[in-house]
């Protein structure tokens, strides 16, 4: 459904250094920058980041990218705390949406609820 994805953060650099860590280990990687604005992916810019133009506070936004397994939902997790994510909920299963559901919460550097979820099999 969503071809693309953008949100705004208040300081592009550090936000840059926080998805550089955690995508990478999705499998995706920076692949356009004009000026400030960055675009991550695989195949093409899915996910963008930008820096905030409004002058008002960000509403927090919940961001969950797709893993193969449970070790790349791992892997997410390890780089995020590795670059000073808060930790929000550590790697695990979530019966509650689905018996295979397996997901890590962090916040990024702008207070945003950023996941990794697998819907694979153990």
């Amino acid at each position: 459904m969503i071809d693309h994805l953008g949100i705004q953060v208040a300081d592009p650099e550090a936000g840059a250094v926080f998805y550089d860590a955690v995508l990478a280990t999705l499998g995706h990687r920076r692949m356009l920058q004009y000026g400030p604005v960055i675009g991550y992916g695989s195949d093409h810019p899915q996910f963008w980041i930008s820096p905030s133009e409004t002058g008002d506070p960000a509403r927090e936004s919940h961001v969950a990218f797709a893993a193969a397994d449970r070790a790349m939902v791992g892997a997410f997790f390890a780089a995020a705390v590795a670059a000073g994510a808060e930790v929000l909920h550590e790697p695990r299963v979530w019966p509650e949406y689905h018996e295979h559901y397996y997901g890590a919460f962090v916040r990024d550097p702008d207070g945003n609820n950023v996941e990794a979820v697998s819907h694979a099999p153990a």
